[in-house]
């Protein structure tokens, strides 16, 4: 059955610092997922998150799917 559309959705968190450095070296970009209250968090989410890339603690910030 299909879940009823509440105020709960899933959200794609991407690097920051990965994105801005784009670079013919870089193996890619981090991305994680997790879930976000609409009512109570109506903007963007960002987040301090382990990048693989990057080998540190970065911002992770929501995106467009």
């Amino acid at each position: 059955m299909a879940k009823a559309k509440g105020a709960r959705v899933t959200v794609t968190l991407e690097c920051t610092l990965c994105n801005e450095n784009r670079s013919k070296r870089s193996a890619g970009i981090s991305r994680y997922t997790t879930q976000k209250n609409r009512r109570s968090n109506p903007g963007r989410l960002e987040l301090r998150k382990f990048c693989t890339h990057c080998n540190e603690h970065t911002p992770h910030r929501e995106i467009k799917k």
